[in-house]
């Protein structure tokens, strides 16, 4: 009986430790993109972007002699869901990084949930700046990196004097209009030239909105709309802007929301000659970029698929994980957040990024102009890359603001007038 009770117990702990050992086997990665809701026209090709990298990565061999195995939950659009999932992917499923996110909005809501845990979170989209934490990654573009730029060229190239700064309602478009128009009243553009509208997520009924632009932007002056709407919403502003005869001539918009992956859905006529600011195109003529549309159409199995910016952001960032992991020896949240810093990887427009001690990247602004294939001409970019801002010099309580995540500070909000901390450490 002894033994019978022995053999037993040995058997199920062998059954037992059976998962455990598959788990430590294996280097999970989270995937924490919307996969349904009005997100969904955006997020769903950063998941296969995510799915891609991993299985190249496991082409080359994985990380630390182990594969990594892909992790995907859907937050719908939701975003206290995102909260919710990013727990689950961090506690249940014990994943070692997450790469996700397209709203400010989800973003907020997750972080809490990565600074508890002491997870990695890699954010690839443009956002507000105004924000660094020692658990978040930023590989999109900070305001520095797309909406100055972007203004910029519209008053320097188009000699845009009237301003329509059209946004989604929530915290990126309102934080990033607050930086614009600071911006652009120190460049002594006065209030009255600058309108300002947001409507929710989804919006579907433009007509009044745009026939206020267009009476706005008939005053004598030449006028802009700088686009912070983001998802489906793109679809119909775009298509009432064609019904209402403005075209790209008369008032031009440069977006910072849309990229191949949304023309792709769209009709592009009534789009023909408008921008966006981004910090790649697919039509960027590089051999690395060449290479990786052929790979992302061959893993997805479909030639008209199309790359786009926050794609790029996602390959840099993977990329950059992969070397820190390596570099560390471990995926350890703590040991990686530390060797990811410094870390350059090449980019897709011919140079190499950087992680900077703020956790914001290095990224060259590239404004294009939309042709009727749904691609971009690219008409302007800067001679060098551009290292992002956590905190803006154009509101005065961001700019006596410092971030960095290296000693002596090791803080996303170094006061530099207290000398004090005033962020998480």
């Amino acid at each position: 009986m002894k033994r019978n009770l022995v053999a037993s117990s040995l058997l199920a702990a062998s059954l037992f430790s059976i998962p455990a050992m598959a788990a430590e086997d294996t280097i999970k990665v989270g995937v924490l993109h919307s996969l349904s809701g009005t997100m969904a026209i955006s997020e769903t090709t950063l998941k296969d972007t995510v799915m891609m990298l991993v299985d190249e990565q496991n082409k080359k061999g994985g990380l630390l002699g182990k594969k990594l195995e892909a992790v995907v939950v859907d937050p719908a659009s939701n975003w206290p869901l995102f909260a919710e999932k990013a727990r689950e992917l961090i506690e249940k499923e014990q994943v070692d990084v997450v790469f996700g996110g397209w709203t400010s909005v989800s973003r907020k809501s997750m972080l809490p949930v990565f600074e508890e845990l002491n997870s990695i979170l890699f954010y690839p989209v443009q956002y507000e700046g105004e924000e660094s934490s020692k658990n978040v990654f930023y590989t999109g573009a900070a305001p520095n990196q797309q909406a100055i730029p972007a203004v910029d060229y519209l008053m320097d190239e188009l000699e845009v004097e009237r301003w329509v700064l059209a946004g989604t309602d929530y915290v990126y478009p309102r934080t990033t209009n607050k930086i614009l128009e600071s911006y652009l009243a120190s460049k002594g553009v006065a209030e009255a030239d600058i309108m300002i509208n947001y409507t929710p997520f989804g919006h579907s009924d433009w007509q009044s909105i745009v026939a206020d632009i267009k009476r706005f932007g008939g005053e004598g002056k030449k006028t802009a709309v700088v686009s912070t709407i983001n998802g489906d919403a793109n679809v119909p502003f775009y298509k009432e802007l064609g019904a209402q005869g403005l075209s790209s001539e008369d008032i031009p918009v440069i977006a910072f929301s849309v990229g191949e992956e949304e023309l792709s859905g769209m009709d592009t006529e009534p789009l023909v000659g408008h921008l966006a600011a981004w910090n790649y195109f697919m039509s960027v003529d590089t051999e690395s970029n060449e290479e990786f549309v052929e790979v992302w159409q061959e893993f997805i199995k479909s030639e008209d698929r199309v790359t786009n910016d926050p794609m790029e952001a996602h390959y840099i960032g993977f990329n950059m994980w992969a070397q820190a992991v390596t570099n560390a020896g471990t995926t350890d949240a703590e040991a990686v957040q530390d060797a990811l810093i410094g870390v350059s990887v090449p980019n897709l427009s011919g140079g190499y990024s950087t992680m900077m001690p703020n956790h914001h990247i290095t990224k060259p602004v590239l404004i294009g102009e939309i042709q009727d294939d749904g691609q971009f001409d690219v008409v302007w970019e800067t001679t060098g890359l551009v290292a992002g801002d956590a905190w803006s010099n154009f509101l005065p309580e961001s700019a006596k603001l410092y971030s960095s995540w290296t000693k002596p500070f090791s803080c996303g909000a170094y006061n530099m007038e207290t000398k004090t901390c005033s962020g998480a450490q």
